[in-house]
């Protein structure tokens, strides 16, 4: 996630899988690898002993809130979960304030509802942060034959991670992995063994500063013994910091995030629009399909964009010089127009009964049709 979504908005994510992919796995993964980001959880059980949330419980202590004994998405409803929300977005001190939470979700729970109950939320102080898909890949074919549903949850999944890789050949690992892409569509499609993802994936690291860094696994080498293990996902991720003193034209910019390489798994940073709106710059987060812009008020110092992109394989020379040329030949002329792309993915209030997510759409459309667009809420 970005250090923050606005001033007081917490991103919430989704964490969804069927039962036994490794969901508790990776929640604990992340928060040994967490790297002072402040991680609030709600974790969902099915059934009357909470054996997720007391293995979280060990590593959040009051940052956890257990839901027993049924589905999430069937056992409360939106403004229920406003008040597991403001539990743990409540400021009690700048110690204790939130930077991510993560709903866990039990192995029958349907994402799409608990994503709707989010963006359903009258909470002030959240923001939808994504829905992250975890598949088994040992199982991932028993599991399609008896659940297909599995493929509509990632076609709307923003991050699907293939975990238990570990478990298969390889042969049969990049099968499974090819699979997964061809359902997921757009998704960013990763693959683990024991839950062991990269944390720069879903929130920066060091989230009480504004620095665009390199992507580190410092935390990594603190925590886990293997330096083996470290060097292979050091290897397998790479990131190319961009900086620009001159602003970006928003038509190229949207045009530059609908047509991304695969591989490109996430874009976190600032955005200058220059005359596109000159009292605010825009908190850039993508994540697969999901994309967000999140408008705030400039701080003092010089107006820059700094956007960090992190993937694999990504031909970190090549991505520069496509940022490059999303730089604005005119920047301080108006058009009124030029801004609509952008506004569709700025967070609304809430969404609009019976509207698509906002993450199966493409992420720009033609020029002509941008006019008819209302700013995302879903």
């Amino acid at each position: 996630m970005l250090s923050k979504a606005s001033p007081q908005q917490i991103p919430v994510v989704v964490l969804a899988g069927f039962l036994g992919s490794g969901k508790t796995t990776l929640l604990n993964h992340l928060l040994h690898r967490s790297g002072g980001t402040r991680i609030g959880a709600i974790v969902n059980d099915f059934g009357a002993i909470e054996i997720d949330a007391m293995a979280v419980a060990g590593q959040l202590g009051d940052s956890t809130v257990a839901l027993g004994n049924g589905c999430l998405c069937c056992a409360v409803d939106a403004s229920e979960l406003d008040v597991y929300l403001d539990k743990l977005t409540r400021p009690v001190n700048d110690s204790h304030v939130m930077d991510v939470i993560v709903i866990e979700a039990s192995g029958i729970a349907e994402p799409q509802e608990l994503v709707r109950m989010v963006l359903a939320s009258e909470n002030p102080r959240i923001v939808y942060g994504g829905l992250i898909e975890v598949v088994d890949a040992a199982e991932f074919d028993a599991t399609r034959e008896k659940h297909p549903e599995v493929e509509r949850h990632l076609g709307i999944a923003d991050l699907v991670v293939v975990n238990k890789g570990d478990r298969v050949a390889e042969a049969e690992r990049e099968r499974v992995l090819g699979a997964v892409r061809a359902l997921a569509g757009r998704a960013a499609v990763v693959s683990a063994s024991y839950g062991r993802i990269d944390p720069e994936l879903l929130f920066d690291c060091r989230p009480t500063t504004e620095r665009i860094g390199q992507l580190s696994f410092d935390d990594l080498h603190r925590h886990d013994g293997s330096g083996a293990h470290d060097a292979h996902l050091h290897s397998a991720y790479e990131s190319v910091a961009f900086t620009s003193e001159v602003p970006l034209e928003p038509r190229r910019l949207m045009a530059f995030l609908d047509s991304r390489r695969e591989g490109l798994y996430r874009i976190k940073g600032y955005v200058d629009f220059g005359a596109g709106d000159t009292a605010n710059r825009y908190a850039v987060h993508a994540v697969g399909r999901f994309l967000r812009f999140y408008p705030e008020p400039w701080p003092a110092g010089p107006r820059l964009t700094q956007v960090v992109l992190i993937g694999s394989g990504i031909e970190a020379e090549a991505l520069a010089k496509e940022l490059t040329a999303c730089k604005n030949d005119a920047p301080h002329t108006v058009d009124e127009h030029s801004m609509w792309g952008v506004l569709r993915y700025v967070q609304d209030k809430s969404p609009v009964e019976g509207e698509p997510l906002a993450q199966d759409e493409p992420l720009a459309q033609d020029e002509d049709e941008a006019g008819g667009y209302e700013a995302a809420g879903s």
